[in-house]
Order: structure tokens, then C-alpha cells, then sequence
């Protein structure tokens, strides 16, 4: 049998990594669950007045801008506009979205799609994609830092936060990245986890920035075009570059939703509503201030109380 080339297997732990932080997924075997956190149950939500069926959505219960248990995320929005269009009752399960996600979940039949999730992972049947995001430099904007590429040699210079998972090989690509490029002495790391009993604890990252504690962080976009909006303090993000860091290690994902595998029927009405509701979708995440990487997001597009985060079409 021919081993896979050693690219092939970058690029693998590299898809592994962002679906853990697009929607807080654990991959790798070292993360632990949260005590008490990893209990499935069913929340009905009326997705129109006379339902003929039902949508079973997989979702995190405390994940904005993603989802939560009230229903506040853009993913539930898209579950309720999901709903309407295919006269479906809108329920979940709630797990949280991490390690043993979609074992507990999808694969275990409790629930029949995710709504979002690197379109190139093989975890699910993925749709067409519906969107496309990058990670993002976050700043003070008053601080007028205006980095924007990981080899700037300002950089080195500067304390910089960065989500983490666990050990090393479970990371997401800004650690890596960095750590290459000798800057591990430079990194304050931020648990994608954190303490499960606050609303949405990846975004004690973005709090970070504000609050001082680093000069930099590199977030993935969505979670820092949602939160920079809401800080009390204006934020600078900009887009990071390069794109895809050589060998292969991708900071540009397509994001899809997902179902499984021979489920032919859901699939391609989910492929047809992603078509028919694209204008209602852009809307959606420009509400919601995700960026999008197919639409340049001008260096220093500033966000925060006074400044929306820069939208555009998506994919």
C-alpha cells in the first residue's frame, strides 16, 4: 500500500483544525470534554404554521455568533429560513462542539444536518459552500498597529493572542504558523473551550485585545467580525495574509453545511435553498459582520460601537 505524501497529511491536520474552530470542534484525541457539557437534548423551535416534517439541526448550545440554546446565532437563523422554505418544524440537539461532536450527534442519528463546516472535510456530506472566511489580525484601533501579514517583522515585537485547543498537533494554523516562525515566546493563548459557564468562551480572545492583555490576536473571522462590532472599544481586523502559509496550511476556508452520507433527499434541497435564498444569506452574514475572504476587507477596516465590520457576496 503507497503511504500518503506528506503534504497530503498537512493538509489533512489543517482541515482538522479550522472545523474545530469554525464551529469549536475537538479532532484531536488529546482535547478533553467539559464536564457536563456533552448531554444531547431536543429543543422544538415552530418553523412555520402548518409544519409537514421536521429539520433536526446539530448545534452547539453557547457558540455565538454561531448558535445558542436562545436561538441568537446566525446558524439558527438559517435553521428557521431552512424551516419556512421546506414547511419543516425546526428542532435540535445540543451538544457542545467538541470532541465527540459528530459521533454524539450526526452520526448517531439524533439529528440530520450541521450548518456549518469546512466544506472540504470529510466528516459529513458537505453542500455547496455558502460562504468563505479568513482569519482576521484583531487590534486596537487606536493603537494604529495595521498588520496584515504574518512575516511583518513588527510582529516580533509585540504580544500575540492566539486560539488554542490543546497540544501541539491539535492547534489551528495561527499557532503553527507562528511558532515557525519563532515566535512562540511572542504567543498568549486563548482556550477555544474555555470556561463553559460564560456565553460563548471563544470570545475571550477578542476581550483580550480590547482589554490590553495582547497587542495582536489572530481570531477566525466570523467570531472576531461578530464581537469587534460589539467591543466597547474600536477594533481594527484585517485580513491575514498570506492565504495558505507553505507547504499547506490554509487560512481561507469555504464553509458548507452538512449531512449524512446518502441522505440524497435533505442534501439537495439544502444545495437548492443555498441557491434560491443566496440574497437572503449574504444579508444574514452581513448582519452578523462576517467577513467574507471572496471580498477584499480593506487593512484596518475598523469595528465597534460607531463602525460595522465590512460585508460582500457570498459563495
Amino acid at each position: 500500500m503507497a503511504s500518503a505524501s506528506p503534504s497530503s497529511g498537512i493538509r489533512s491536520r489543517s482541515l482538522a483544525r479550522i472545523a474545530a474552530l469554525v464551529a469549536g470542534y475537538v479532532l484531536a484525541a488529546c482535547a478533553q470534554a467539559d464536564a457536563g457539557s456533552g448531554r444531547a437534548s431536543t429543543d422544538a423551535k415552530l418553523a412555520s404554521e402548518v409544519p409537514t416534517r421536521e429539520l433536526r439541526v446539530c448545534a452547539d448550545p453557547n457558540n455565538l455568533p454561531f448558535s445558542n440554546r436562545r436561538g441568537e446565532g446566525f446558524e439558527n437563523e438559517l435553521a428557521r429560513m431552512i424551516g419556512a422554505d421546506l414547511h419543516a418544524r425546526v428542532t435540535y440537539t445540543w451538544w457542545a462542539q467538541r470532541r465527540g461532536f459528530f459521533r454524539n450527534t450526526l452520526k448517531a442519528g439524533l439529528c440530520d444536518v450541521v450548518l456549518g463546516m469546512p466544506s472540504s472535510v470529510e466528516m459529513a456530506w458537505t453542500t455547496r459552500p455558502y460562504y468563505r472566511s479568513t482569519y482576521v489580525f484583531v487590534t486596537r484601533r487606536d493603537r494604529h498597529v495595521g498588520v496584515a501579514s504574518l512575516d511583518d517583522p513588527a510582529l516580533r515585537g509585540m504580544r500575540i493572542g492566539v486560539q488554542v485547543l490543546g497540544d501541539d498537533g491539535a492547534n489551528p494554523p495561527p499557532v503553527h504558523a507562528l511558532v515557525r516562525r519563532g515566535m512562540a515566546a511572542n504567543l498568549k493563548g486563548y482556550s477555544v473551550y474555555g470556561d463553559y459557564r460564560q456565553d460563548t468562551p471563544p470570545a475571550r480572545i477578542v476581550d483580550g485585545v480590547a482589554k490590553g492583555e495582547v497587542d495582536v490576536a489572530l481570531v477566525w473571522g466570523p467570531l472576531a467580525g461578530y464581537y469587534a462590532r460589539r467591543s466597547p472599544v474600536p477594533l481594527a481586523l484585517a485580513p491575514v495574509t498570506p492565504q495558505v502559509d507553505l507547504p499547506y496550511l490554509p487560512f481561507v476556508y469555504d464553509i458548507a453545511m452538512g449531512t449524512r452520507r446518502g441522505d440524497t433527499r435533505l442534501h439537495e434541497e439544502l444545495d437548492a435553498f443555498l441557491r434560491r435564498r443566496e440574497p437572503r444569506i449574504r444579508a444574514l452574514l452581513e448582519r452578523y459582520g462576517i467577513p467574507r475572504a471572496d471580498v477584499p476587507l480593506p487593512a484596518g477596516a475598523s469595528a465597534g460601537p460607531a463602525a460595522a465590520m465590512q460585508g460582500g457576496s457570498t459563495r
